[in-house]
């Protein structure tokens, strides 16, 4: 029989932080995957806002 492993990689939501800011309606979502095991903190990634028509940062949430 196989072992039973956890599994490392997990689903996580970035969202813009200078759309949340900005006041304008609407939001700026990305779906990815991260290994937890090697980033335990939360991701931070620039990404393209489309409402905001540039590059921003995007952080995770909960």
């Amino acid at each position: 029989m196989a072992k039973k492993t956890k599994e490392a990689r997990v689903q996580v939501i970035l969202e813009c932080t200078e759309h949340k800011n900005s006041g304008q309606p609407g939001t700026s979502r990305y779906i990815t995957t991260k290994n937890k095991k090697n980033t335990p903190e939360r991701l931070e990634i620039k990404k393209y806002n489309p409402i905001l028509r540039k590059m921003t940062v995007h952080r995770e949430i909960k």
